[in-house]
């Protein structure tokens, strides 16, 4: 198992696709921690999340209804009590 960090999946994308699909299991970390799995379908567990090929034409997305804004809220703010939040 191999881990990268977001940047370095960013930068090298396709060879860490290469690899999963040759069977290898990736762990993206944010930071040091472990925040998502990369494993090819055929080696998937029954309870992971796939994702299917897009509906063509995507009908069901259509049918969303648009999110709506949200105003006056500092992500900034937010991000930093979360990350305080889980610092030890």
């Amino acid at each position: 198992m191999k881990e990268v960090k977001i940047a370095e999946l960013k930068a090298h994308l396709s060879s860490h696709l290469a690899a999963v699909r040759k069977g290898e299991v990736i762990i993206v970390c944010d930071r040091s921690t472990p925040i998502a799995r990369l494993t090819s379908i055929q080696h998937a567990n029954a309870d992971d999340l796939v994702i299917d090929e897009a509906l063509d034409p995507p009908s069901e997305a259509r049918r969303l209804k648009p999110l709506k804004r949200l105003k006056n809220i500092d992500v900034d703010r937010i991000l930093a009590e979360m990350r305080a939040d889980r610092r030890p």
